[in-house]
């Protein structure tokens, strides 16, 4: 079986001082890393990725997303993905590792905003040009920074990247329908609480009513919180990440399909099969057939 390698920020950092952030072009970034990227592959550190110029495809966790001038990218630890651009591709990438963030902001988590936490949160934005302008502007600001060896650097850095975190997901929110923005608040932070659950819990529980009472709400309001904030059931989310890390599994296990199913709660496989088609549209190996070819 072929593994999926796990690639390291090291490894994007030759000739310069290591540390907890990268910066660079997509242009030199593709050139500095161009041996380790076509392939599918994970990362130990968060993402973001801002396209200003050319085409292709970007594939994070077996989904698959049209690459184009505007294109905004969030990628967390432990995603699948792999990209075919075009010869013109061009714009900026910026990693960071959990620690560097949240050792300097301690109430702030990465997780806390939805293209990282969630796995129902789509991973891409396309910005309109108002929003290009916006954001091309702060990365060329991360950029300045980044090569600059100016007083309480650092702090500059993850300024600068808190304002594209933060617009991002305000632009995320502007989907969801709300009456109210507290109402919003709410949506999202019993959202988020959901998530983290579900993320300690998926491979045992899989029941709404057990979250549910985690949450200290009735499984009816779960729903109609999911349902708002991401238009999808709380069904939905839970067999979504359950397939999901069927998905990774199959992928870099070196282990029986059955073991696997085992692995996430599922004693009966011929129920885990009839669970994984009915989401992905293909059996577990058909799965792998596609991906393993």
């Amino acid at each position: 079986m072929n593994f999926i390698s796990v690639l390291h920020m090291e490894l994007f950092q030759s000739g310069r001082n290591t540390s907890d952030f990268y910066f660079n072009t997509m242009k030199e970034h593709l050139v500095v890393g161009h041996q380790h990227i076509e392939k599918p592959h994970r990362h130990d550190f968060y993402a973001a990725v801002l396209f200003t110029k050319g085409k292709g495809i970007h594939e994070i966790d077996f989904q698959r997303y049209d690459v184009s001038e505007g294109s905004l990218f969030f990628l967390s630890p432990g995603q699948i993905h792999s990209w075919e651009l075009s010869e013109d591709i061009d714009g900026y990438i910026f990693f960071c590792s959990q620690e560097f963030y949240e050792m300097h902001y301690v109430n702030q988590k990465l997780r806390n905003f939805p293209f990282f936490g969630s796995v129902s949160f789509p991973r891409k934005l396309q910005l309109d040009p108002d929003e290009m302008i916006k954001n091309t502007g702060l990365f060329q600001d991360l950029e300045r920074e980044y090569q600059a060896q100016d007083l309480m650097k650092e702090g500059f850095i993850l300024s600068l990247m808190s304002q594209i975190f933060i617009n991002a997901t305000r632009l995320f929110s502007k989907n969801v329908d709300m009456h109210s923005s507290s109402a919003s608040l709410s949506y999202f932070k019993h959202y988020q609480d959901f998530e983290d659950l579900m993320e300690q819990h998926f491979t045992t529980q899989k029941s709404i009513s057990y979250y549910a009472s985690l949450l200290g709400i009735t499984p009816k309001h779960l729903n109609r919180i999911i349902q708002t904030v991401v238009q999808k059931t709380a069904t939905d989310i839970i067999t979504e990440r359950v397939v999901l890390e069927a998905k990774r599994m199959l992928m870099y296990l070196d282990e029986s399909l059955i073991e696997i199913a085992f692995r996430l709660g599922y004693e009966e496989y011929s129920y885990f099969v009839r669970v994984f088609r009915k989401s992905s549209g293909m059996t577990p190996t058909q799965f792998m057939r596609k991906y393993k070819a």
